[in-house]
C-alpha cells in the first residue's frame, strides 16, 4: 500500500499544485509534526483504537491535522489542507477503501469512544 499511498501524494501534488513539506504517513512523522496540544491527544486516540479498521481512518485524519499543524501560515495551511483531501481521497480509490469525507472520518476517529 506503500505504493498506492506514494501515487496518490504526486497526484495530488499535480491536481493542486502543494509545494509544502508532506509529513510522512507514520506515526512517528504525523506526531512529529502536530501541534504539542494536538500531540497529546493524538497519542491518547492512538492507544484507544480497537481495531486495525479503523487505523487508515486514523491515519487520514491526523496526517491532514500534522500538515496543517506543520503549515507556515494561513494560506499554507488553506493549501496543505486541500492537498491532504485531495491525497486521502486518490489513495482511497486506489485502494478499493471506503471513501469518506474529513467530517465522517472525525466522526469515526472521535466517535470511537461515545459508541
Amino acid at each position: 500500500m506503500a505504493i498506492e499511498w506514494q501515487d496518490a501524494v504526486a497526484e495530488a501534488r499535480d491536481v493542486t499544485g502543494f509545494t509544502g513539506e508532506v509529513v510522512q504517513r507514520t506515526i512517528d512523522g504525523i506526531g512529529a509534526a502536530l501541534r504539542l496540544d494536538h500531540r497529546a491527544d493524538f497519542y491518547t486516540e492512538l492507544g484507544a483504537l480497537a481495531d486495525s479498521g479503523g487505523f487508515d481512518a486514523f491515519l487520514n485524519h491526523w496526517w491532514t491535522q500534522a500538515l496543517a499543524d506543520s503549515a507556515a501560515d494561513g494560506d499554507a495551511r488553506e493549501q496543505a489542507i486541500d492537498f491532504a483531501d485531495v491525497t486521502v481521497s486518490l489513495y482511497a480509490r486506489a485502494t478499493g477503501g471506503p471513501t469518506s469525507t474529513q467530517a465522517e472520518i472525525e466522526a469515526l476517529v472521535t466517535g470511537a469512544e461515545a459508541s
